[in-house]
This record gives C-alpha cells, structure tokens and sequence, in this order.
C-alpha cells in the first residue's frame, strides 16, 4: 500500500474546466484551507481561468494538464494525488483509463457519475484489485446517488441501532426543484448511443452477484402513479430511480453480514412526489405516461439526434439564479424484520443536479482525503463502493456540517 502523504496533492479535482467543474473549483477555494490541491483537465489556459475566477482561495491550487485520452499524463496525475475527485463526463467516454490509474497507483477516487452499465465495468475490471490495495472507488458521489443511497443506510442502521432490527424495506420520495446541465444529458444520449439501456433495466445491475432465490420482477422499476398511504401523496416513476435503485441494492450487497443493518432479502424502492388530491392524481399519472413515452422515442436514432441539438451542450447548464433556487427533498420510511418503522429524510438548498452535486462531491472527496481510520471498514478497506460502504457516515456528517438537513422525520 503507498504512503499517500507524500504525494504532493491531497485532491485534484479533475474536469475543472467544465460546468460542474467550476463549480467545485470554488467550493474547494472557499471550503479547502490547508489543504493541497489543484485543478486537472486537458487546456491549462482554461485551467488557470477558472483558478484566477475562484479567487484568493485558489491561489495556491497547482495546476495539471491530463487529456483523458493520455494515459502516460494520468498516470503521473494519478501518482501525485492521494484523491481524484471527477466531473469529466460522459464518464464512458473519458472516466476509464483516469480510474484504471487511480487504481494502479492506489489513489481514491469520487465522481458524479449516474452511468450504471460504465460502472459495471469498473466493477468486473478492478473491484478485486481496489480491494487488496485498500483503495476506495466511489462513483456515484452527487445527486445520483448520495440521497437515496446515504438515506437508506442511515434509515437502516436507525432500525438497527434503535429496535434492533434488520432493515428488510426502505422506500423514498422525492420532491425537487432545479434543472440539467449539458453534461448530464451528454452521458444520457451516450447510454442511449451506445446501446447500454437494455443493461440499465437490471435491477441487480451493480450487485456483486444477482441474489439468490429473489424474483427480479418484484425489484421492477415503477411504471404507473400510485397513491401511497405511508407518504399521503400521489407518486411516480422517478428518473434516476433506475440508477439510484441499483446502488443502494450494491450497497446492501458490499455491507452483507452478521453487522449489517440490512436483512438478506432488503428492498428498496423510490418514487417522485407528485402532492395530494385530484390534480396531483392526474399530475402522477400524465408524468408517467410521458416518462415512458419519451424514452421510448429517444430510442430512435433521428429522435435522439434532434433531442441533442435542441438540449444545452457539454459546460452548459442552469443560470446562476436558477441554481441558487433549486432544492431536493428525500425522504425515507424503512422497516424491520418485526415490524419497526423508521422515517428519515435529506433535504438540501440549490439545484440538485448542480449546487447539490457539487457540495456531495467535494464533501465525498474531503471525506477521502481526511483520517481513513473514520471512514467504513477503516485504512484497509476498499474497492469499487458506493457512498453508504464506501463514506458512511464520515460523509453524512461532512454534508449536515455543510448545511443540508439529515435526520429523523417526523
């Protein structure tokens, strides 16, 4: 295992130049004291514009030259880093070979990924190695997927730490408010593109192995409105439900054992709120139809092509004013083995895909760059995670420090 201290960037934030970028660029000038780090992508000059923007809590940042496409320039990015944090997407077309770095020179790595069949590949590629050199591979570290798979672990371990009960059921809703950026839709039409969508209808997608004696059926993604008792709202189908499902089921799966908060048979689940009475009824019902409808036509190839020019492009996204007035809302009720419930919830100010994003990110990356003995499963531990196996609750107490609302509902 290397000695991480010696290297001479504690993180570098790589892909700075881009939208999301940034954006952490000045989150990590304002929230980064004392720390060594520095900015990474492929033009120095935009590298050192968005430096000089940041202000003097940037300063100091190095700057590193790496085009995704030149391994010999990852390595050494990689060498000198003890975390990678990345926002270079579509992460199918530039993540690979910064992540086969990072795990080669036993460096951590985060990034906002939401692209489950390019983090299979991670998986069946360097999952065995990340492993044995104790490093920690943490896709999934914004919006997709920190909410649904940091909540369902809290409101497991509620269930254990308060009932003692095993956690065999966790459902979540979402209520939110802000829009995407161009890189986020660009990984969309690459999944498309490259034919992965049939891959993503897996509900076991990114578990270690499929579970044994488990119907997949009863896994299915949600395809209608319902009215939920639990949640007194109508619900629907939820857009990254097909991500963030399979996450938090691989983390159950990675946290599996006598200790774990989770029963062998754990369900999961979640849903977009759509409010209470008629309207709302008829709100859930219309946004499903839709939802399925514009899936199945961005399936055609000239569809998709006229989609694509029509959306914001790669390092656009939200205006300023409309990221500040974003929010999410998750919230959560889970139950034990005996009959235990637990409601729980996530609550954050700022566009979700962007403001929010950003902070989960940076804090995932400060989380790694902190003391490993806080962190799940201690200093030997790794391999390609989530959030939840992965940070835990070093994460959940970065993000309640940062201002997002983490607890108990009533």
């Amino acid at each position: 295992m290397p000695d991480l201290r010696k290297r001479p960037y504690d993180v570098v934030l790589y892909g700075a130049s881009g939208f999301v970028g940034r954006q952490t660029a000045a989150y990590f000038a304002a929230h980064a004291a004392g720390l060594r780090w520095a900015l990474a992508g492929r033009s120095g000059e935009k590298l050192e514009t968005v430096r000089a923007s940041c202000g003097p809590g940037a300063a100091h940042a190095g700057i590193v030259v790496a085009d995704a496409s030149d391994d010999a320039a990852l390595a050494a990015l990689a060498g000198n880093a003890r975390v990678v944090l990345s926002t270079a997407g579509p992460f199918a077309l530039y993540g690979s070979a910064l992540v086969a770095a990072c795990v080669a020179h036993g460096t951590h790595y985060v990034d906002i990924t939401g692209e489950t069949p390019w983090a299979r590949g991670l998986i069946d590629r360097h999952h065995a190695a990340a492993a044995k050199s104790a490093t920690r591979i943490v896709p999934f570290c914004g919006f997709d997927s920190v909410p649904s798979d940091l909540g369902a672990w809290l409101v497991a371990r509620a269930l254990q730490c308060e009932h003692g009960e095993a956690c065999v059921d966790v459902k979540a809703c979402f209520s939110i408010r802000g829009g995407f950026n161009g890189g986020t839709l660009a990984s969309l039409f690459n999944a498309l593109e490259s034919g992965q969508s049939a891959l993503m209808a897996d509900p076991f997608l990114l578990n270690p192995e499929p579970p044994a004696g488990v119907d997949p059926a009863l896994h299915a993604d949600p395809a209608g409105a319902r009215r939920d008792a639990d949640f007194n709202a109508w619900l629907g189908p939820f857009f990254m439900g097909p991500i963030n499902t399979r996450v938090v089921r691989r983390s159950a799966a990675l946290l599996a054992g006598k200790t774990s908060p989770f029963a062998p048979q754990f369900h999961y689940q979640e849903y977009l709120r759509y409010g209470r009475g008629a309207l709302a009824a008829l709100a859930a019902a219309g946004s499903s139809i839709g939802m399925a409808a514009g899936q199945e036509a961005l399936r055609i190839a000239a569809l998709r092509r006229m989609a694509q020019k029509l959306a914001p492009q790669p390092g656009a996204g939200p205006s300023e004013a409309a990221m500040d007035g974003g929010s999410f809302r998750c919230e959560l009720i889970g139950r034990g083995a005996k009959g235990a419930i637990v409601r729980g919830r996530i609550t954050g100010r700022g566009d979700p895909g962007n403001r929010a994003t950003t902070v989960m990110v940076c804090e995932s990356a400060l989380a790694l760059a902190g003391d490993p003995a806080t962190l799940p499963g201690g200093a030997t531990y790794g391999g390609v995670l989530t959030p939840a196996s992965g940070l835990g609750a070093a994460l959940a107490k970065r993000l309640a420090a940062a201002g997002m609302d983490i607890g108990p509902a009533p």
